[in-house]
């Protein structure tokens, strides 16, 4: 009983969270509040520039790579476990995924700057 109740608190706060998070901006929204700002003057352009998906993209395979190295972190202190084969096992298919990973994105040309 106090699971379900736990879950429906916690259900009923975030509603109503997301709720004013939306409500709330739109009270008094006017075209000053709503344009870029630059430094106190006059837009000189639009502020909606094209974005380069190679910047994301890189950016993503930067987040993967380095959550596989964090998750490489522990293993020297994974060593003094008893049971020494699962840990390199895991190591090394951990290690093995990012050295395909890093040849599919070469192949693929995901790693070159020119368009």
């Amino acid at each position: 009983m106090n699971l379900v109740m736990a879950l429906l608190t916690n259900t009923a706060l975030a509603s109503l969270l997301v709720l004013i998070a939306f409500w709330l901006p739109q009270l008094n929204s006017y075209a000053e509040k709503t344009s870029p700002y630059e430094c106190g003057f006059d837009p000189m352009g639009s502020a909606r520039l094209p974005f380069s998906m190679k910047f994301f993209l890189v950016a993503i395979t930067f987040l993967l790579f380095d959550l596989e190295v964090a998750l490489l972190l522990p293993l020297p202190w994974a060593t003094q476990t008893t049971n020494l084969k699962t840990m390199l096992i895991m190591a090394l298919t951990l290690i093995s995924l990012l050295a395909i990973s890093l040849a599919y994105e070469w192949t693929q040309k995901g790693l070159e700057w020119t368009e």
